[in-house]
């Protein structure tokens, strides 16, 4: 009777570690949560800051375009997976959507590089300016669902 006791009690923690183990899987998220930007800026508050300070807020615009923009016609919000858009988890799809984001990422973590390296030669009105430009475009996404017919 008790080996009994011992085999279900073994079963059961094994088939809710297994069940568990399913719903922990995480799926891939086509925009990732920590893309955004917390404020918006105005020419004179740009003005005042600092060239660093300047470079550090064109390269955070840029790395939200580049994380973004591609992908509005699936979604202009992060934390949005294959799941919620209702797209299979087949192997292909991760497979493809896993190999776009190492792609993105590349290719943003060698436009960082360059722009460190470049970027400080620029003039900071140029860089106002361009960050203005960025920010009037991610403020547009969230008007984007305003393009889409019913």
């Amino acid at each position: 009777m008790k080996a009994k006791t011992t085999f279900f009690t073994i079963i059961f923690f094994m088939i809710v570690s297994i069940s568990s183990a399913q719903k922990n899987k995480q799926s891939l998220q086509l925009i990732n949560g920590k893309v955004g930007i917390a404020k918006y800026h105005s020419q004179d508050e740009l003005s005042r800051l600092s060239k660093g300070a300047i470079l550090t807020l064109y390269i955070r615009r840029i790395e939200v375009i580049v994380k973004i923009l591609p992908n509005i016609a699936f979604a202009t919000t992060p934390n949005v997976t294959m799941e919620t858009l209702g797209i299979p988890e087949t192997k292909e799809n991760i497979k493809a959507l896993q190999a776009n984001l190492d792609a993105t990422t590349n290719y943003f973590d060698s436009t960082v590089e360059f722009q460190r390296s470049i970027l400080p030669y620029s003039d900071s009105r140029d860089l106002i300016s361009a960050i203005l430009f960025y920010e009037e475009i991610l403020k547009s996404l969230h008007t984007y669902n305003d393009f889409k017919s019913n």
